[in-house]
């Protein structure tokens, strides 16, 4: 506003303010003097109502009753009539248990009626209110139920209107916009009555635009019949006409005035004025010439001092901005060469923060499950929604300002309305979102974003700009570097400790495996059995199938293990033919079961390799395994899978296409019975008649001697039911070539589970 609108705005002021506030006091206080007396008067009318339909409630309620007493059906139909008779209910209806109609009374209002319980509705007008009451025999038991109705029509609404001194509604009972079943309206205000109804909730009054007030009232406990309640206003009619005349006119008569004493008063700043107005379309090279030495001539001089000090200004701060580019970019070559991705979108999220002024952000990565899953936060706290917390927000893609930007590739930025947060997301004022994609995608429409960066209201309650837009998206581009470099170099990960012909952990893994079980088996006081596998006579499939055909037989192994073992259970190849399975809580009987089931597996369906001239080959294979126990055999990991090697070369010296189990160390007395002697594990025990390994508790020490940690698992053994020589086995378990669940784990950290097999 100019200085002249300023001066005509003071003296409007100085003149119409007491005019002003004088014709809003009289106003105000009689329009809340009226709506006050209104809504005083609809309180008694809904007062009024609920007794008078309260009162007819149990007026039903007895005349079913009465019907309900009679003991047989033909004394319960004489006690209807009666009952409709002498005018206590309209009709009566006796249902039986399955709802079924037995008796009623002719003439009555048509189905479905609205209950006086206000249970259920009856999905249209309400044609009659009825009391329920139930049906039994002298037993107690339920026979069905007594209905007595009264029929609501235009004179039951009348009488209400009669009873209450106000025009009342019945509004029809059906979902959908309110309508109008029966009224005392007139013609002329119902439109107005039922928009104003509409629009409330509760028991709150409204006033219509031609001065009625209006109140809604039920369906609730009590009364259950929607009803509308009205009431004409007693304001004088043509008071605010003379209030707004003469408000009018004094502004006329001041208007003039001011506007005169403004234009000889501001004549000399319309020239800075201009100048003004140059400055604020962006042109910094507008001057004032000072013409006087009053209060505008020194005015003058100092606006050309400020707007020289303004364009120095906006040099530094356009180095400035150079600058922090170079250092994002900077920013953005450091973050990319760090594998830590929740410190790196920290990090991006702390710098866009304080690069925009931003009071709260945060970052959300896309899921197998379009679902945007929040990975970090800040300054959400107290704005999430209840029983979230801020690093556990999850958006649906599509849904909301952030699923929407991460379904569109589109940024956004804007001012949320008062009460209209989007479900799930934090509440805020103002934000500005960006989505991400991997380095090479297309963030707009043609790539699926993995990611969206998001910021909350920015400090001094401004909306954010185009600036601010174009600093996240830089940010948005550091994080998708950073989401795609941690892929990679997890892959890479990966791709380094698995074998890539089998899908298996490679020996690499299986030192840093057997040394982390060792370590967790020793300080639990558990188990470890190590399966040592080699398939039998496997030079002379490659011989003479070729080398194609024997990768094709130990990728078709491979699974054939995968297939036999638990989730907690790790699968090896050590080299060439030769694999190892570590089998965490498992003792020796358990593992000659696993062994059991793997040779049975190998042995009983050949393998088919396609490929060759003539058709698909079969060849048979076979597999010897060597089984070993920590602690039984050895006592570091190193030593038991000697142990589990040394039996495989036993299995193979006994013919090969079996299992044979390591032999049981000497065992050490403990060193003393202070407290630093360790646990005792068990001694072996003797074999069975048949030389095999047996289910249940091995014979040796009594369950008194014996630690409970060692107690063999109900699906495994302890190696104490195996000879004290390392005896062989070989029994299939389970049909031919059926492949039991399970499978080997295949992440660097494979899931544990307490459970012994």
């Amino acid at each position: 506003m100019t200085l002249r609108g300023r001066l005509t705005a003071a003296f409007l002021t100085v003149v119409l303010g007491p005019v002003l506030l004088g014709a809003v006091f009289v106003g105000t206080t009689l329009s809340t003097v009226d709506r006050s007396r209104s809504t005083e008067r609809l309180g008694l009318a809904a007062s009024a109502v609920r007794t008078s339909i309260d009162a007819l409630c149990q007026q039903l309620r007895a005349a079913a009753d009465a019907v309900a007493l009679r003991p047989d059906p033909a004394t319960r139909a004489g006690a209807a009539g009666q009952v409709v008779s002498r005018g206590l209910a309209a009709a009566v209806l006796v249902t039986d248990v399955a709802g079924g109609t037995t008796y009623a009374t002719p003439g009555g209002p048509a189905t479905p009626w609205r209950d006086c319980a206000g249970a259920a509705r009856t999905g249209g007008p309400v044609r009659a209110l009825s009391a329920r009451v139930d049906l039994r025999d002298p037993a107690g038991t339920p026979l069905g139920t007594v209905a007595a109705a009264e029929v609501v029509d235009p004179a039951f609404v009348a009488r209400l209107a009669a009873a209450t001194g106000v025009a009342v509604t019945l509004l029809d009972d059906a979902d959908g916009p309110d309508r109008i079943t029966h009224t005392t309206e007139t013609r002329r205000v119902r439109g107005a009555v039922l928009a104003a109804a509409g629009s409330l909730d509760g028991d709150r009054v409204t006033a219509t635009p031609d001065g009625r007030y209006v109140r809604r009232l039920g369906p609730a406990p009590g009364q259950p019949l929607p009803l509308v309640l009205s009431v004409a206003g007693e304001r004088p009619s043509g008071l605010p006409a003379a209030l707004v005349g003469a408000v009018l006119l004094a502004a006329v008569l001041a208007v003039l005035t001011a506007w005169r004493l403004a234009r000889v008063t501001t004549r000399p700043l319309v020239e800075l004025a201009g100048a003004v107005d140059r400055v604020a379309r962006g042109d910094l090279t507008a001057r004032v010439p000072v013409r006087s030495r009053d209060e505008i001539g020194r005015l003058a001089a100092a606006f050309n001092r400020m707007i020289r000090e303004t364009a120095g200004y906006v040099t530094a701060l356009t180095s400035s901005r150079d600058q922090l580019r170079g250092h994002l970019g900077v920013l953005g070559d450091t973050l990319a060469s760090t594998h830590d991705l929740q410190r790196i979108l920290r990090v991006i999220l702390h710098s866009a923060i304080a690069a925009t002024g931003a009071r709260a952000g945060a970052v959300l990565l896309r899921d197998d499950t379009a679902t945007l899953v929040g990975q970090c936060a800040e300054g959400l706290a107290g704005r999430c929604p209840a029983g979230t917390e801020p690093e556990e927000l999850r958006v649906p893609v599509g849904a909301g300002v952030v699923g929407a930007v991460a379904a569109t590739g589109e940024p956004q930025r804007g001012r949320v309305p008062p009460g209209a947060t989007p479900p799930g997301e934090p509440w805020c004022e103002t934000y500005v979102a960006v989505p991400f994609t991997a380095p090479g995608g297309d963030a707009g429409g043609r790539e699926p974003a993995v990611g969206v960066l998001v910021l909350y209201d920015r400090l001094g309650g401004d909306e954010f700009d185009d600036d601010d837009l174009a600093t996240l998206r830089t940010f948005a581009g550091h994080a998708a570097v950073a989401v795609e470099n941690v892929r990679v170099h997890e892959e890479a990960q990966r791709l380094s400790l698995t074998d890539p012909l089998t899908g298996l952990w490679n020996y690499r893994y299986l030192r840093e495996s057997l040394r982390r079980e060792v370590e967790r088996a020793s300080r639990f006081g558990r188990m470890l059995s190590i399966l040592v596998l080699d398939l039998d006579r496997f030079k002379t499939v490659n011989d003479s199938y070729g080398h194609a055909a024997g990768d094709a037989v130990l990728a078709e192994f491979a699974r054939r293990v995968r297939g036999e073992i638990r989730e907690v259970d790790l699968a090896f190849r050590q080299g060439g033919e030769e694999f190892v399975v570590l089998l965490p809580e498992t003792d020796a009987r358990g593992a000659a079961t696993v062994a059991e089931r793997l040779g049975a597996a190998v042995r009983d369906t050949p393998v088919v390799v396609p490929g060759h001239p003539g058709g698909p080959t079969t060849i048979a294979v076979s597999v010897s395994i060597g089984i070993a126990v920590y602690p039984d055999h050895a006592s570091t990991g190193v030593e038991v899978l000697d142990a589990a090697d040394e039996a495989l070369y036993a299995a193979k010296g006994a013919g090969r296409d079996g299992y044979r189990v390591a032999t049981a160390r000497p065992r050490p007395a403990p060193p003393g019975d202070g407290p630093a002697a360790g646990t005792a594990v068990p001694a072996g025990a003797t074999s069975p008649d048949d030389g095999l390994p047996r289910a249940g508790p091995p014979p040796g020490p009594s369950p008194v001697d014996r630690p409970p940690t060692h107690r063999p698992p109900p699906e495994r053994s302890s190696a104490d039911d195996l000879p004290a020589d390392g005896s062989t086995g070989r029994h299939a378990v389970g049909a031919p070539g059926v492949t039991q669940p399970g499978g080997a784990s295949c992440g660097p950290h494979p899931p544990r589970q307490s459970r012994g097999r």
